[in-house]
């Protein structure tokens, strides 16, 4: 495998409609100037954006966290410019971009150091190969205070690995649970 290049990627997000939408170069100001957390297109790699949709996880009903029998009711559901995160505590985003991933393809995504250095992990599960959709994103607060997340703006970057040789079975291949998901999606069984 090897590391690609925003040359690979350009072409591939113009030709195959791999990141919609794309954006070519990174932005850090928005139109009227103002700074924001840099996203889109980088040396090795593309900086998505989160988008202003966002599910805040609450344990009102005292519920166990079970991944193979997961309660809807744990989150609330938001639709914010400004996600405030409590403390110790997680929200689910998604990206605004639109993900598909070739065959010969494999991904990781990590969070931007912006957020990290403030304590705010962001934890993405890799992209597989024919996968498609957009990113459900875990954004944890490690920190004792709230925290702020801003929509539209860059959450993760995401790393492309090109195979030498094409995987015998792709997630399209497998039927992969997560294909083709629009919003945000919650863990299925």
């Amino acid at each position: 495998m090897s590391v690609c290049s925003d040359q690979w990627i350009r072409r591939m997000a113009v030709e195959r409609g791999m990141i919609e939408p794309f954006v070519d170069g990174q932005i850090k100001e928005n139109a009227s100037g103002g700074r924001v957390i840099s996203y889109g297109l980088s040396s090795y790699g593309y900086d998505l954006r989160v988008s202003d949709e966002f599910k805040v996880f609450t344990n009102v009903f005292s519920s166990v966290v079970d991944p193979k029998a997961f309660d809807a009711r744990s989150f609330v559901d938001m639709k914010t410019d400004v996600c405030v995160v409590p403390p110790n505590s997680f929200a689910l985003a998604r990206s605004v971009e639109y993900f598909r991933i070739p065959r010969e393809v494999l991904t990781i995504c990590v969070g931007k150091s912006t957020y990290a250095r403030c304590g705010i992990i962001v934890n993405v599960t890799p992209f597989e190969p024919e996968w498609e959709g957009h990113v459900t994103l875990e954004i944890s607060n490690t920190t004792p205070l709230p925290a702020r997340i801003y929509a539209n703006e860059g959450l993760a970057q995401v790393v492309f690995f090109e195979a030498k040789e094409t995987c015998e079975t792709s997630y399209a291949d497998r039927a992969g649970k997560y294909m083709g998901q629009r919003g945000i999606t919650i863990p299925r069984m």
